[in-house]
C-alpha cells in the first residue's frame, strides 16, 4: 500500500485521497505541474545511483511562492517532500524512497541576476551548473565547483549535496562559492540565509545549509561567488608506467607545496576505456596518467609548470605532455567529465564511490582497492580527484543479476570502510544518501549522530522533509516522520 494510501486509508479516518491532494496542488501549480500517470512516474524513480524508490505525485513549481504553499500544505497533511534538481546525483538523495511527493525544480530555471562588480550571481535552484558559467563568461567570470555532471546536474542540488569538481581542489567545494540562500522550511515559511556578501554576523546558518541533502530546507533563490577567469591556464598529462609511480607523485607535489587548480589520476583501464569511447588524447600503453591543470598570472604558471614537470619525472613520469591549445585542453577534460558515458558503453551498470583518504594514503588505497576487485571478482576503473584525496572507484556490474549486484554493494562498503580506518570519510562530494546511511555507526559515534539529528530536527522536526535520508534508521517512513529522536536517545533508542 502507498504512502498516501496509509495516510488518507479508510476505518472511519480522514477519506481525503491522492487525487484531491493533487487536486490542491494543481490549484497552486497548475494543471501540467502535477504528474500522477505511472508512465510519468517512472522517470523520477531512480537518480545516478543504484537505488530506487517511486513517487506518488510529482509536483514542479515556478515560484518561491509555490513551494511555500506546497509545502504548508504537506505538513498539513504529513505526506513526504522530496526535493530533486536534474536527478544526477549519486547517493539516492534525490529518491521517494517513503514515497509521497517529488518536488522537481525543472521550471525554476532561470538566472536572476549577474552582478559583475560584486562577482555575485543570483539563481534559481533548476538552473544548470554550465549554463551560470556561460552567462557569467561574458563579464570575464565563472561558477569554480565543476562537478562531472555539469552539463546537466543543477545549482540547487550542488547546494544539497555541496558538491565539488576537477576545479575546487584550489577555489573550494560549493559551500565555498554560496554566500546567501532563500530557503523555504517544511513549515512553509520563507527564511534568508546570508546575503551577497561573504561574512555575516550571528550563527553561519548558509554554511550548515549547503551540504544537509534537502533535509533542513529547501532552496529557491542562491546567491554565488563568480571568480575572475585567469590570465593563464596550462594543462599537464604526467604519463606513467606504474599506478604507484603516478599515486607516489601527487604525494609528491602536495610535500613540494603545489597546488594546482586540478589534479586528477585516471589508471589504465580506465583511459583506455574513454579513449576507446572519444579519442581524448590519452595514451593507450600507459598504467596511469594524472591531468594537472594550473591557472593565474602567465608568469606564475609557467613557473608552476616548469616546477610540476620536474617532481612528475624525478618521481617516475615516462613523459609530461603540455596542451598546445585549447582545443587540445578542452579534448584531455572532456575526456576526464565522460568517464560515466564511457564505461554505459561497456557495461550494463557502474557503482561509483565517493571515499575520501588523506593524499599520502593514495599509493596503498589504490592496492587495496585492486585486492578488493579480485575478492570480488569485479571489474573496477579509479578515476578521482587526487589532489583532495577524493576517491571514485567505478565498480562494473551486471544491474539484472542480483547476486553480481550484492557482491558490488559489499565490495563498495569494504572500500569505505578502508577509506574510514586510514584516515578518510565516506563521501566527499556525492553525499550520505540512501546509499551510505547505515554506514554512518562506522564513521561517527551514536553521540555525533544524536546531536546531528537533534540540529535536522530544529528544522525538521516531522522528518517529512527527504525522510530516512543520511542518518542510519531501524524504523519505517511512518515511524521516522510520526516522531522525532528523543533528547537524550542515541539513534537506536538506546539511553545516551
Amino acid at each position: 500500500m502507498s504512502f498516501l494510501s496509509k495516510l488518507f486509508g479508510g476505518n472511519g479516518r480522514r477519506r481525503t485521497s491522492a487525487q484531491s491532494l493533487a487536486a490542491k496542488l494543481r490549484r497552486i501549480v497548475g494543471d501540467d505541474a502535477v504528474l500522477y500517470r505511472p508512465e510519468d512516474l517512472k522517470l523520477y524513480e531512480y537518480d545516478g545511483s543504484i537505488e530506487r524508490g517511486s513517487p506518488e505525485l510529482v509536483v514542479l513549481p515556478q515560484a518561491t511562492e509555490q513551494v511555500s504553499k506546497i509545502m504548508k500544505l504537506a505538513a498539513a497533511t504529513g505526506v513526504p517532500i522530496v526535493p530533486r534538481g536534474a536527478g544526477t546525483g549519486l547517493s539516492g538523495g534525490s529518491i521517494a524512497n517513503c514515497g509521497g511527493i517529488v518536488l522537481g525544480f525543472s521550471r525554476m530555471n532561470r538566472i536572476l541576476e549577474i552582478d559583475p562588480v560584486n562577482q555575485r550571481a543570483v539563481v534559481q535552484p533548476g538552473v544548470v551548473n554550465l549554463d551560470l558559467t556561460n552567462a557569467a563568461a561574458a563579464h570575464q567570470l565563472y561558477f569554480a565547483p565543476d562537478p562531472s555532471s555539469q552539463k546537466a546536474c543543477t545549482i540547487g542540488g550542488n547546494v544539497a549535496e555541496n558538491s565539488g569538481g576537477p576545479h575546487t581542489l584550489a577555489n573550494g567545494v560549493t559551500v565555498n562559492h554560496v554566500t546567501g540562500l532563500e530557503v523555504v522550511l517544511p513549515d512553509g515559511r520563507i527564511v534568508q540565509l546570508g546575503e551577497k556578501t561573504i561574512e555575516q554576523g550571528g550563527y553561519d546558518l548558509r554554511g550548515f545549509f549547503v551540504g544537509s541533502e534537502g533535509t533542513l530546507g529547501i532552496a529557491t533563490k542562491i546567491t554565488c561567488r563568480l571568480v575572475r577567469q585567469p590570465e593563464s591556464v596550462a594543462t599537464l598529462l604526467a604519463i606513467f608506467n606504474s599506478v604507484d609511480e603516478a599515486a607516489n607523485t601527487v604525494v609528491a607535489l602536495t610535500a613540494a607545496s603545489i597546488t594546482p587548480a586540478a589534479l586528477e589520476m585516471l589508471d589504465g583501464w580506465m583511459l583506455r576505456t574513454i579513449e576507446a569511447a572519444m579519442s581524448a588524447g590519452y595514451p593507450l600503453d600507459a598504467a596511469a596518467v594524472l591531468l594537472i591543470e594550473l591557472e593565474g598570472l602567465r608568469e606564475a604558471v609557467e613557473e608552476g609548470a616548469a616546477e610540476v614537470e620536474r617532481v612528475c619525472s624525478q618521481v617516475g613520469a615516462r613523459e609530461v605532455r603540455r596542451a598546445r591549445n585549447e582545443e587540445e585542453r578542452q579534448k584531455l577534460w572532456a575526456g576526464r567529465k565522460s568517464a560515466a558515458g564511457a564505461l554505459g558503453r561497456i557495461s550494463t551498470a557502474h557503482y561509483v564511490q565517493d571515499g575520501v583518504i588523506p593524499r599520502t594514503k593514495i599509493p596503498q588505497t589504490l592496492r587495496f582497492v585492486e585486492e578488493i576487485a579480485k575478492k570480488y571478482n569485479l571489474t573496477i576503473g579509479n578515476i578521482f580527484h587526487a589532489g583532495d584525496g577524493n576517491l571514485h572507484p567505478m565498480i562494473l556490474f551486471n544491474i539484472h543479476d542480483e547476486e553480481e549486484t550484492a557482491r558490488t554493494r559489499a565490495a563498495g562498503r569494504e572500500i569505505l570502510e578502508y577509506c574510514i580506518s586510514v584516515g578518510g570519510t565516506i563521501t566527499g562530494e556525492h553525499g550520505v544518501g540512501m546509499e551510505k546511511q547505515e554506514m554512518m555507526p562506522t564513521q561517527f559515534s551514536a553521540d555525533d549522530i544524536e546531536i546531528m539529528l537533534r540540529l535536522r530536527d530544529v528544522f525538521n522536526p516531522k522528518g517529512t522533509l527527504n525522510p530516512q535520508k543520511i542518518f542510519p534508521t531501524t524504523r519505517s517512513c511512518r515511524e521516522t516522520m510520526s516522531s522525532t529522536t528523543p533528547i537524550g536517545k542515541s539513534i537506536l533508542g538506546s539511553e545516551a
